[in-house]
């Protein structure tokens, strides 16, 4: 074993130390090795972060499950109240999966200004709002706080904001329809502007205290629209649904954001092709790069192969010379990568330094995952696949004959 780590360490400095025709097609293997694992790194981190990032999205304005009347329809406004004497509420002990649960309302309305107007939904919170991911939208102003009395404070999207001529501290007039036909308004105080980027719900939602829709609705104060549920367990969403949906009774329905919002994930779930469709590329692209660098070595150093079978030597024990050699090339391409791959990514964390289209992706830019788990998966993944198509191109030095190779000088 140890004279086989001598030569290997021997082709290895001679390959570095001496210009030989290989050396252009070694420099192109490792290159490969690099922007391999480089594109594979930031194609993961870059599609799992849109991927959450947009889930984090819907789940702020919706919860992960969504608690209904069953003649909801599946409808952004609220027709029939609940009542919130419920078993599960405030506290959701039934499924030990449930982080949290919070009442909402929503109404339709009208925003008209001297020049204009624009349909809108308002969502009645209460107290017991999650506004954890609404902090990170806010761009001007604050929260509203209705732990309080009734107030008229309100949370407007910058689109609406923007599209209406309204500025953070400006007063507000919404119109609702009444059952009559006639019209009701109410005049509301904007003390905070937020922009999540994902306009379908930017264009539609305004956030204002749960108390003006009950009364609006002419509803008791234990009355609400629905009842958002957030849970610790987004890949067991499913599962902990179907709990939920069991400890809820009869008379109500539940449905995760997944099925609310189905165009969307459906097409969130075509990342996880293409994720595995490049990862796959790469690799084989890498792999390729370095059995034809191992050829290389190889034809190059013919006459030492017959040398060494000479002299007694096996044919694994050669081929495990060159399998080192190529191996040590890998590890070189891989220390690269993963330098070169996450600088890059946190360049892109914590600069954003490449933007996207809000109206196609949802995000303003980029966002990145990254998770050191995939990154040594990555990295161990293709040194094993590497070193077992390593092993086929190897395989020719057990046809190298030691009488044909020596008699050439």
């Amino acid at each position: 074993m140890n004279f086989e780590y001598f030569i290997a360490k021997r082709v290895i400095s001679s390959g570095k130390n001496k210009s030989t025709a290989s050396t252009p097609i070694i420099k192109i293997a490792i290159a490969a090795i690099i922007l391999g694992l480089v594109m594979m790194m930031i194609t993961i981190a870059t599609g799992v972060g849109l991927q959450k990032k947009i889930r984090e999205k819907v789940s702020a304005f919706n919860g992960d499950i969504i608690i209904s009347n069953f003649d909801g329809n599946n409808s952004e406004v609220t027709l029939n109240p609940i009542s919130t004497k419920q078993d599960f509420y405030p506290k959701f002990t039934a499924v030990p999966e449930v982080t949290h649960i919070q009442v909402t309302a929503n109404k339709a309305g009208v925003i008209r200004t001297a020049t204009d107007f624009e349909g809108i939904v308002v969502k009645g919170v209460d107290a017991d709002y999650r506004w954890e991911y609404m902090k990170e939208f806010l761009v001007a102003g604050r929260l509203p706080n209705y732990k309080d009395g009734l107030n008229t404070e309100i949370l407007l999207s910058r689109y609406m904001a923007n599209r209406l001529g309204f500025k953070n501290g400006d007063k507000l007039i919404v119109y609702f329809l009444k059952e009559d036909g006639g019209f009701l308004n109410r005049r509301f105080d904007i003390v905070g502007i937020y922009d999540s980027g994902f306009q379908e719900f930017d264009e539609r939602f305004l956030f204002a205290d749960i108390r003006h829709i009950q009364k609006l609705n002419k509803w008791d104060d234990d009355q609400v629209g629905a009842f958002e549920v957030f849970v610790n367990d987004y890949d067991n969403l499913k599962n902990i649904e179907n709990k939920v949906y069991a400890s809820i009774g009869a008379t109500l329905n539940s449905m995760t954001m997944t099925e609310k919002y189905y165009s969307i994930f459906e097409w969130l779930s075509l990342f996880d092709f293409n994720i595995a469709l490049i990862i796959g590329v790469m690799i084989v692209v890498a792999g390729i790069n370095m059995v034809v660098a191992l050829l290389v070595l190889i034809l190059e150093r013919t006459r030492m192969v017959g040398i060494l079978k000479a002299l007694g030597s096996p044919n694994w024990s050669v081929r495990k010379i060159f399998m080192y050699n190529a191996l040590y090339l890998v590890l070189v391409g891989l220390f690269w990568g993963n330098l070169i791959g996450i600088g890059l990514l946190l360049l892109q964390k914590y600069f954003g330094l490449i933007g996207l289209n809000p109206e196609t992706y949802y995000v303003s830019e980029a966002p990145v995952y990254i998770d050191w788990g995939y990154i040594a998966l990555l990295n161990v993944g293709t040194f094993l696949l590497c070193a077992v198509m390593l092993l086929v191109p190897s395989y020719i030095i057990t046809k190298i004959s030691p009488v044909k190779t020596i008699k050439f000088d």
